[in-house]
């Protein structure tokens, strides 16, 4: 029997600050436009590719590294943009077709979920020879990632199953058991207050230590898989862990939106707020909540609005993350000194951060990268009709 939270105890909506008089606001078409003229600057036009990062320095913005991984989510938000009527600087299509020719590139149940996901989304009649190139039954005990039931990883992979069987519905069917035993792989990583840790902690050492503590990706990504798989394979059981989780990070979100950084799935607590990324901000608290909002009817608008205006700078520094000029979002709000996040990670396990907790002097890193971009057009190009709703609260 669950010991977690009943789900009518969630944070109600009508608890969230609206905006004073002359405090900022957002225009959520202004942010998808940005964003797909931003992302010209990131992209490799001979390899087909869009890089790791786009860094600034004394001598201008340098694209740095290519990334995969980065194109997919890039590619998915785009196609979003373009079935919401809406126009692309890129060929996404010829983008899709030269990442497919080598997949050398992928190391992991992530890695291989993502791919599915984008080819149900650009051609799902190749899903056939996709699962049978990867042997797609046996992926979760062949890569060491769901080996070790990493939370994010294989909620990519059950959110490309999800996506998978809706666009081919002839394979439903024959994914049925295998998104079943991801889910229930996701589900043990569930703490009791409805947070999510990194990792299995049943397996190792280093997952006993680290695995309770979760970033604010791995509770994002499962409450968009859960929601996905419930919807598509018309299953409640896993609307409730993903509402416990959407009810959670809604809780623990900070009086600017902030979506915190880590959280110990063992205690209910934020374990360390810092660094503040501007893409959970913009795109994937957007993206995960606006999906339990699909699948469950139960809103989540006000938590994402509050989250938005944070890039406009309702936040600790009052900066408009936004570059008009560069058509870029600066990436985080951390402390000028900043420990590893790997002590940082050690040292939440026997201590009880307080959200007010002294953190010393803030800044914000000036760079960007594409995938921040492709969940801010994937979570809002088809809801952007949620504008005036964000304009009138």
């Amino acid at each position: 029997m669950s010991t977690r939270a009943p789900l009518n105890s969630q944070v109600s909506p009508a608890s969230v600050i609206s905006p004073a008089h002359g405090a900022p606001s957002c225009n959520v078409r202004e942010l998808i436009s940005l964003a797909t003229r931003g992302l010209v600057a990131m992209f490799d036009a001979d390899k087909q590719l869009f890089c790791h990062r786009l860094l600034r320095t004394e001598l201008g913005l340098v694209r740095e590294g290519l990334s995969p991984r980065y194109t997919i989510m890039t590619l998915l938000g785009l196609r979003e943009l373009e079935l919401a009527g809406m126009d692309s600087p890129f060929d996404t299509q010829a983008i899709y077709a030269s990442l497919i020719r080598d997949t050398n590139w992928i190391q992991g149940i992530g890695d291989f979920g993502l791919l599915i996901w984008l080819t149900a989304t650009f051609d799902p009649d190749q899903l056939g020879r996709l699962f049978s190139k990867f042997d797609c039954q046996t992926a979760l005990d062949r890569y060491s990632d769901a080996q070790e039931a990493r939370t994010m990883e294989l909620a990519w992979f059950l959110a490309g199953l999800a996506h998978a069987a809706q666009t081919s519905p002839k394979l439903l069917s024959a994914l049925t058991d295998l998104s079943v035993e991801t889910y229930h792989r996701i589900e043990e990583n569930q703490g009791e207050y409805g947070l999510f840790g990194h990792l299995s902690t049943k397996n190792s050492l280093a997952g006993r230590l680290r695995g309770r503590i979760g970033s604010f990706a791995d509770q994002i990504y499962p409450i968009y898989a859960m929601s996905r798989f419930a919807k598509v394979f018309q299953v409640e059981d896993p609307l409730g862990p993903a509402l416990e989780c959407a009810t959670a990070v809604c809780g623990a979100q900070g009086e600017s939106g902030q979506w915190w950084w880590l959280y110990d799935a063992r205690s209910g607590r934020v374990s360390s707020r810092y660094p503040v990324y501007s893409v959970h901000q913009q795109g994937m608290a957007p993206m995960g909540l606006f999906a339990v909002e699909e699948a469950s009817g139960q809103s989540f608008k006000q938590f994402i609005y509050k989250g938005l205006l944070w890039i406009y700078g309702n936040n600790e520094l009052g900066a408009d993350m936004r570059d008009g000029a560069e058509n870029l979002i600066w990436r985080c709000i951390l402390p000028k000194k900043s420990q590893s996040k790997y002590w940082e990670m050690a040292m939440s396990v026997v201590r009880s951060p307080r959200e007010d907790a002294e953190v010393g002097s803030l800044k914000i890193l000036y760079e960007q990268r594409p995938y921040e971009f492709g969940w801010l057009l994937f979570a809002l190009a088809r809801n952007s009709e949620t504008e005036p709703f964000l304009k009138g609260v």
